[in-house]
């Protein structure tokens, strides 16, 4: 398989390997979608790491050969499903962390910016969007995540020239949260996740929904939704006891409920 999902103590795992740069097809996204919906469906995984099996590409991004020998419908079929499968991580209240050890280029980055968080390696590797020296544009979801995270025109900048920078400069930009040394981004990541996993996760979902439907929605929209979200963490198990531990001067013990 060119994308597979693992889960382990309350950890999920969507790992790209489809050899030698994890450039994707139709076939690959069909596979990631399966992957992601799997995350989302498993009630014991409280959150996800996306990860690549190479060492030398997260993913190349999108196959320009397969572009090359396809209509113009068949490369919009692939383009839909992918813009399907990446918008739907936003709707999973599970926090989905990219972690970046090498290229991550055109829809191999796009799939780390429909992530929620983004982990990088150091390295002599590069990210970016050069899609347009090909004379089209970012169109797996880069033309509107990336203006979000990181400014509209630090993003055009980009997306309009096509160079790519390295981990530290994606870093200075926020394209990604953190950079850590090579030999450390797994130990990294996975402590992380492990946090967060043993954390009070209905909150940390409702949290993400919050954030990422508030955006949309616009500010008044926004308070309406944390309005509902927040009340929702009123009546749950692990609101109760968060409350009632700090009133008791206890460690709160959450089960995700």
């Amino acid at each position: 398989m060119a994308v597979s999902f693992s889960a382990d103590d309350g950890i999920g795992v969507v790992t790209l390997d489809k050899p030698p740069a994890n450039s994707y097809d139709r076939a690959f996204i069909e596979e990631l979608a399966a992957a992601v919906r799997e995350a989302a469906d498993d009630d014991d995984v409280k959150m996800v790491v996306v990860r690549s099996a190479s060492e030398r590409f997260f993913s190349a991004g999108a196959d320009v050969k397969a572009f090359n020998e396809s209509s113009v419908e068949s490369n919009m079929e692939m383009i839909r499903l992918s813009h399907e499968t990446l918008s739907s991580i936003a709707a999973i209240p599970k926090v989905f962390v990219a972690e970046i050890n090498a290229h991550a280029l055109g829809g191999g980055l796009e799939i780390a910016l429909a992530c929620d968080l983004r982990f990088a390696a150091e390295g002599d590797y590069m990210l970016g969007t050069p899609e347009v020296t090909l004379g089209v544009l970012p169109g797996n979801g880069g033309t509107q995540r990336l203006p979000r995270l990181i400014g509209w025109s630090r993003a055009l900048d980009l997306m309009v020239t096509g160079r790519t920078v390295t981990p530290a400069d994606a870093l200075e930009l926020g394209i990604v949260d953190t950079v850590f040394p090579a030999g450390e981004l797994r130990e990294k990541t996975e402590a992380y996740a492990r946090r967060l996993a043993s954390g009070a996760t209905k909150a940390i979902g409702n949290i993400k929904l919050a954030v990422h439907e508030g955006l949309e929605l616009g500010l008044a929209g926004g308070l309406e939704r944390e309005r509902e979200l927040v009340e929702e963490l009123f009546s749950s198990e692990d609101g109760r006891e968060g409350i009632a531990a700090f009133a008791e001067k206890r460690a709160p013990v959450f089960s995700g409920r």
